[in-house]
């Protein structure tokens, strides 16, 4: 368990790296730039993070992912203190596209890590805790914005570089308590798997086997992730901004908001958990793509704050408990022992081609005006609120095409996993020349990536 909580740990960091999208008016106003301009901070970061993903995945599956998972919170951490001390926008882009590249090898060894151990009646619960260590991130910088950053007095007014300092101090001792800790059993035994595979054939003639076996469960993957990462960003980047122009909030109440907005994650991410163990992953998606949609409404009509508040609420509670099964359902369609760079890749590819939601929102927002509060305003709400119900509704048909594996032996022992990790070092090794495949009538190089209930 103590491995488990340092993963949730690393991806409360994750949370807190949101930090560009909670501050984006102040760091408009420290380098001049409107809320479009800033938001390209958000873009090159997604946009980097699958080299991370690619790198940090094939590393953590070959070798110990342990110290991989401790070099890279360190150089998260430096690169976060970087971002406090940019002066100029250009140095301030490029630190923090640094930034995405590493920040994308975290999740994938992280949450393989944190669900292979555990038995399979708790994958799901632990799987949306796990998934909420982010919301649990956003949650603390919006604290520290509403509390801390007021209060504080940096150089040059910018006060809003709290948020980056605790971002690095979190990173590095995320990697401390990493370092101190040994690494999970099942992953031992894998890694020594993969170093004798890695022996036998090339690496990339290894992962072109395993992407011409399992390229139906590969392209599943990505296209959820896509999905999935629109969802949280079509409904989260431009919170705070929305609730201050759209809604005539002071930057104070508007963070107040979020806070609300952001318990309902936590929240939604123990329920999602639950509920994916009692109804299974793609059922537990379209109930909750439901109850985000059904919320819309609620979320960008009112101008009260307790109205605001509470569609925010249910909202965030509806698009994070569809995002409780993303780990453990990544894993269980996972190909075996490459857990750490199939999830991470799928994950990052998706917030990748999601990398411009914010931007999308952004420039629509400014065409769509409101008169509020005596004045003429961007009308954000509006366009986010179209944005989620699209994206809801095709997370709802995608989750009744697709497949799922729930249950499924993520310790290579079972028989699912054995005889598709056999079939696959059997095709690589008679690419080498080494052996002939077997002809083994398990039907598993026919049929990977068709459903499988265990």
């Amino acid at each position: 368990m103590s491995n488990w909580r340092i993963r949730l740990r690393e991806h409360i960091t994750n949370g807190i790296s949101r930090s560009v999208s909670l501050s984006s008016t102040s760091i408009g106003e420290r380098f001049g730039k409107d809320s479009t301009q800033v938001t390209t901070a958000i873009t090159l970061t997604l946009l980097l993070r699958p080299v991370g993903a690619l790198v940090g995945g094939i590393l953590s599956d070959m070798y110990n992912r342990k110290w991989v998972l401790a070099t890279i919170m360190v150089v998260v951490g430096a690169l976060s203190l970087a971002t406090g001390y940019c002066d100029t926008f250009s140095a301030f882009l490029g630190v923090r596209a640094l930034f995405g590249v590493f920040m994308g090898g975290v999740w994938g060894p992280a949450a393989s890590l944190s669900l292979e151990n555990l038995p399979r009646e708790a994958r799901g619960l632990f799987s949306g805790i796990f998934q909420q260590g982010y919301a649990c991130g956003y949650l603390v910088a919006s604290c520290v914005n509403l509390g801390l950053v007021p209060s504080v007095s940096l150089s040059g007014g910018a006060n809003y570089r709290a948020l980056f300092f605790l971002g690095a101090g979190l990173s590095w001792l995320a990697a401390a308590i990493q370092a101190a800790v040994p690494v999970s059993r099942v992953h031992n035994s894998k890694s020594k798997s993969n170093s004798e595979t890695k022996t036998k054939s090339k690496l990339f003639q290894h992962l072109c086997t395993i992407l011409r076996t399992y390229y139906p469960n590969i392209l599943l993957a990505i296209w959820l992730m896509i999905l999935f990462a629109f969802f949280s960003h079509a409904s989260q980047d431009l919170l705070l901004t929305m609730y201050v122009q759209s809604k005539c909030f002071s930057n104070f109440r508007a963070t107040q908001l979020v806070i609300v907005a952001n318990t309902g994650s936590v929240v939604g991410g123990v329920v999602g958990g639950i509920m994916s163990q009692k109804l299974g992953r793609r059922l537990t998606v379209v109930v909750c793509s439901c109850i985000a949609g059904a919320f819309i409404p609620l979320w960008v009509v009112p101008s009260s704050f307790n109205g605001v508040a509470a569609g925010g609420f249910f909202v965030q509670i509806g698009v994070q408990s569809a995002w409780a099964v993303v780990p453990i359902y990544m894993n269980e369609l996972s190909p075996p022992n490459v857990r750490a760079l199939f999830g991470g890749l799928a994950y990052n590819l998706g917030l990748m081609v999601a990398s411009g939601s914010s931007q999308i929102e952004s420039r629509a927002g400014e065409t769509r005006m409101i008169e509020t509060c005596g004045r003429v305003h961007e009308d954000y709400a509006t366009v986010s609120g179209i944005f989620v119900g699209i994206i809801a509704a095709l997370l709802i048909i995608t989750a009744l095409l697709a497949w799922e594996n729930k249950g499924r032996d993520l310790n290579g022992g079972g028989h699912d996993d054995g005889q598709a990790e056999r079939y696959v070092v059997d095709k690589v090794d008679a690419v080498d020349g080494q052996m002939t495949p077997k002809s083994s009538g398990s039907g598993v190089k026919t049929k990977v990536g068709d459903p499988e209930e265990n």
